[in-house]
C-alpha cells in the first residue's frame, strides 16, 4: 500500500540518492543522457522520491531504463535508414520532460493533497490520491508503450501502415504502425502497469485501465503524427509526447472514475 510522506527526510534522501546516481552516470562510458539531460533527470528524480517515495521512483526508473534500452535496439540499422533517435538515443532535457511532465504533475498533486493544504474529507482524499497515482502509472505505461511500439516497429516491423489510411509506408514514417510494434507496445504497457501494482501504487483494475488507456493514447499519438505534426513547427516529438502521456493518464483516470461510480 502507498503511504504518502510529508517530512523533509524523503526530499533529503532523494537529493542524496540522485546525487550518487548522477556521479555514476557521469563516469559511465555509454551515456543514456546528455549532460543537460542528466541535470534535469536528477531534478525529476528528487521530485518523484520526495512526493511518492521509493515506489514512485521504481516506476520512473523502470520506464527510463527499459525505454533507453529499447531505443538502442537495431540502432545501427535505424541510423543507416535515417530513422533513429537523435544523439544515438541519449536523452536531453526535452526528452525528460516530454516523457515525464504529466507524471510529475500527478506526483505533485498527490504531495499537495497529502500535505493537507487543501481542505477535504477522508473520502475525497482517498479518491483524489488513488486517481492521481493511477494517472502517474498510466502516463509511464503510455510512454513506454509508445517508445516500444515505435522503436520495435522501426527495427523489426515487416509491414508498416499509416494509421489514418492503412496505406503501406516506410518504417519511421510519422503515424506509421506495425503489428510487431503494436504487440511490443501492449506488452510494455502491461509490464509497466504490473510494476505499479507490485509496488502498491495501483490495484489490479488499475492495471487494466493503464493498458487500455496506453493503447488508446498510443494510437491517438500516431494519428496526431500522421495528420498534424508536419503542419505545425511547434508540434515537436516532445510536445506530442506530453499530449500522449496526458491522454493516457486522463483516459485511465476517466475509466476508473466511471467504473467506481457504476459499481
Amino acid at each position: 500500500m502507498f503511504f504518502p510522506m510529508n517530512s523533509l527526510s524523503p526530499w533529503l534522501v532523494g537529493v542524496g540518492l540522485n546525487s550518487i546516481l548522477l556521479l555514476l552516470a557521469w563516469i559511465v562510458p555509454k551515456k543514456l543522457l546528455t549532460p543537460a539531460g542528466l541535470f534535469h533527470a536528477v531534478v525529476l528524480g528528487v521530485l518523484i522520491w520526495g512526493t511518492l517515495g521509493w515506489q514512485g521512483y521504481v516506476v520512473v526508473m523502470f520506464y527510463f531504463l527499459v525505454g533507453s534500452l529499447i531505443t538502442r535496439v537495431g540502432m545501427a540499422q535505424k541510423e543507416a535508414q535515417g530513422i533513429a533517435e537523435k544523439r544515438s538515443g541519449a536523452r536531453g532535457p526535452e526528452n525528460v520532460w516530454g516523457s515525464a511532465l504529466t507524471a510529475a504533475l500527478c506526483a505533485l498533486g498527490v504531495w499537495v493533497i497529502s500535505s493537507g493544504i487543501l481542505p477535504m474529507s477522508q473520502n475525497q482524499y482517498s479518491t483524489f490520491v488513488t486517481l492521481l497515482l493511477l494517472g502517474y502509472v498510466a502516463s509511464f505505461s503510455t510512454k513506454l508503450s509508445d517508445t516500444c511500439a515505435s522503436e520495435i516497429g522501426k527495427a523489426y516491423g515487416k509491414s508498416t501502415f499509416l494509421i489514418t489510411t492503412l496505406q503501406p509506408v516506410p518504417r519511421g514514417t510519422e503515424g506509421a504502425v506495425s503489428l510487431e510494434g503494436t504487440l511490443a507496445g501492449a506488452i510494455a504497457s502491461l509490464a509497466q502497469a504490473l510494476l505499479g501494482w507490485g509496488v502498491g501504487l495501483i490495484d489490479l483494475f488499475g492495471v487494466l485501465w493503464c493498458v487500455v488507456a496506453a493503447f488508446i493514447a498510443t494510437n491517438l499519438e500516431s494519428v496526431i503524427g500522421a495528420t498534424l505534426q508536419s503542419r505545425y513547427t511547434w508540434l515537436t516529438n516532445e510536445v506530442v509526447n506530453i499530449f500522449n502521456t496526458l491522454i493516457g493518464a486522463s483516459t485511465a483516470i476517466l475509466f476508473a472514475w466511471i467504473w467506481a461510480n457504476i459499481i
